[in-house]
């Protein structure tokens, strides 16, 4: 007999977000598919020094270097994610105190049922 514990209270939604709540060691964020931070983890804010409350509702894009922004970067790599079904690059990223640090960048589109891209 399976016996009754917190998680087995959860829904399968409580669940992954108890799971993503935990990660601390990687950055893990949704985006809409234009950019705007929905969700952020306590991974994320060790990393780019944003709370949740200060980042969610802002454009992922001010986290890329003045350069990265010339080039538009940000939307190319979303860009590329929904037209290849994955995205991976690294380089310099920008933290809420202005220091830069070196990330490896992975972005995957998120469909929702009907195939309408809903984030990355």
């Amino acid at each position: 007999m399976k016996s009754s514990s917190f998680t087995d209270s959860l829904t399968p939604e409580g669940r992954s977000r108890l799971l993503i709540e935990a990660i601390t060691d990687y950055a893990v964020y949704m985006l809409d598919p234009n950019g705007i931070v929905l969700t952020w983890n306590p991974g994320a804010e060790r990393f780019e020094g944003y709370s949740a409350d200060e980042i969610v509702g802002r454009n992922f894009s001010c986290l890329y270097t003045k350069d990265d922004l010339a080039a538009d970067v940000p939307r190319r790599a979303l860009e590329a994610a929904a037209a290849n079904g994955t995205f991976e690059t690294e380089g310099w990223r920008v933290r809420r105190d202005g220091s830069r640090f070196w990330a490896y960048v992975i972005f995957n589109p998120i469909h929702a049922p009907d195939g309408k891209l809903i984030g990355f």
